[in-house]
This record gives C-alpha cells, sequence and structure tokens, in this order.
C-alpha cells in the first residue's frame, strides 16, 4: 500500500493557518530535532507544524486533528518534543529581536511589562487549578513578561490562586536572561504592590513602577503602558486553543502560548519584509 501525503500547506486546498513557503523557510532549522530524511521519519515536519497550528488556532481536540493532516498521535508527540526542546521559544525570540530591528528599537529593551490573566478551568485541566477569588474563576493563570511593542518575553503558568507578585522573580530572572540584563524597567499593576516583588526585581537590577489607576476616573482607563499587556492577551485569546485551559500538562499549555506568539510574529514579519 502506498503511503498516503499528507499536504504541507504550499498548496491551493491549504488551511489558513497554514505556513506559507517563506514562513518555513524560517522555521524550517529550528524545528529540525532529526535530519529530513532520517530513516525513522514518517511525516514532512512542516505537515506536522502545519497541524500543531492548526489546533491551536482552530481550537480542536487533538483527537479531532482533520483527516488530511498527519495522525494526532504523530502530532502530539511531535509538539511535545518540540515544546520540551524549546524550539518554539527559541524562534520567538529571534523573531523578536528581527521584529525590533525593523521597528528601529534596538534588539533587546529596557523596559517591559508584567502581569497575569486567568485561564478558566476544564476536565483536563481541573485537577491543577486553583480559585481566583478576584476574577471568580477557577484554572490556571498565565503569567507573562513582554517587551514595549507587545511581544512575549518570559511565560509562566500556575494554579489561578496563586499571587502576580509572587512571580516577579522568576518572570525578571528568565527576562535578563533573554536579554543579556539589558531590561531595567518593569510596568506593573496594583496586584504587584509591596516591597518584596520590588526588592525581588531590584535584585536582577529591575526597578518595578507601578502604573496606579486614579480613583476619580470612572470606566474603562487607558493606562499608560500597561495596556501593551493586556492587548497581548487579547492577541493571544483570538487563538481558540488558549480560550481555556485545555491541557493536563502545565508546560504544554506553556509551550502552545509561545506557538501562538510565534504565529504572530511571523505574520507581521512576512508583512514588514513584503
Amino acid at each position: 500500500m502506498a503511503k498516503k501525503e499528507f499536504r504541507t500547506g504550499s498548496g491551493k486546498t491549504s488551511y489558513s493557518s497554514d505556513v506559507s513557503d517563506e514562513e518555513w523557510a524560517f522555521c524550517a532549522p529550528y524545528l529540525a530535532l532529526m535530519k529530513e530524511d532520517a530513516p525513522q521519519r514518517e511525516h514532512s515536519p512542516r505537515a506536522v507544524f502545519n497541524a500543531v497550528r492548526y489546533m491551536v488556532r482552530a481550537g480542536c481536540p487533538w483527537r479531532m486533528i482533520p483527516n488530511d493532516l498527519p495522525p494526532r498521535q504523530i502530532v502530539y508527540q511531535q509538539a511535545q518534543r518540540w515544546i520540551a526542546a524549546g524550539c518554539f521559544e527559541a524562534l520567538a525570540h529571534d523573531l523578536r529581536k528581527m521584529l525590533r530591528m525593523l521597528a528601529g528599537r534596538e534588539i533587546h529593551p529596557s523596559a517591559v511589562i508584567l502581569d497575569g490573566r486567568t485561564m478558566q478551568s476544564t476536565p483536563e485541566s481541573g485537577e491543577r487549578a486553583g480559585y481566583d477569588g478576584y476574577k471568580r474563576k477557577k484554572g490556571s493563570k498565565v503569567h507573562a513578561a513582554v517587551d514595549t511593542l507587545g511581544h512575549l518575553l518570559a511565560l509562566k503558568i500556575t494554579p489561578a490562586n496563586e499571587q502576580e507578585r509572587a512571580q516577579v522573580a522568576d518572570l525578571v530572572e528568565e527576562v535578563q536572561a533573554v536579554t543579556g540584563g539589558k531590561v531595567e524597567i518593569a510596568y506593573v499593576d496594583q496586584g504587584y504592590t509591596g516591597e518584596e516583588p520590588a526588592q525581588e526585581a531590584m535584585a536582577h537590577a529591575v526597578r518595578l513602577v507601578v502604573v496606579k489607576l486614579e480613583e476619580a476616573k470612572r470606566g474603562f482607563v487607558l493606562l499608560p503602558r500597561r495596556w501593551v499587556v493586556e492587548r497581548s492577551f487579547a492577541w493571544a485569546s483570538r487563538f481558540r486553543r488558549l480560550a481555556r485551559d485545555y491541557e493536563r500538562l502545565p508546560t504544554t499549555l506553556a509551550g502552545l502560548h509561545w506557538l501562538a506568539f510565534l504565529t504572530l510574529m511571523l505574520n507581521l514579519l512576512t508583512v514588514k519584509s513584503s
């Protein structure tokens, strides 16, 4: 029986989430965990990558990946290998540097914005879910650091009951690691107030600046600097798999966030380069 061929995304019948030829040329070196012609390879890496992107963008379960894409068990296993190897993170960091250069910025930012987003739990994630009393929601919390353009720098997943201020040390440490210690200021909301988070940030040479909402104002207010990270979370929520926490493993949830952000940056890079 002839081996079934799965489309790679370069044909007319491709999904809108498929990578273009130009995008794949950029991504392929980061995803090559083995040789292209390795004897144990059964499916094209591009076809598998397209399948993972489709699942995250459309929000379908792993078991419901379309039949014209590689089998779901192959897609899941390869996605886990890419996540464990940090492939999506490496892609995202290099894309961020290129976009900053195209925008006339330094490749590493001197300022970042920190915030947390609570994701509603599901039966798959329920065992590790926590209750966020402020949002009145049970689930997981995504703690993120973005640069002033909204591109992801660092990410951490915790139960929703864990406070944002308790994650400052880990986020700032990771931010400084990926920027070579270039960050000097981190803008945060009032959930990060207190001496302890400020000291933890200062231990990594970062000054924590709390952007407060003026008490005299009512309704929606666009806060300086703070709106950038909210926009980044809005970008991520367009990927339906990230609308709720459908993952059993927090590492998978984090990895899919990196995939979503690198997808956004890849699209932006293609537009700017055209």
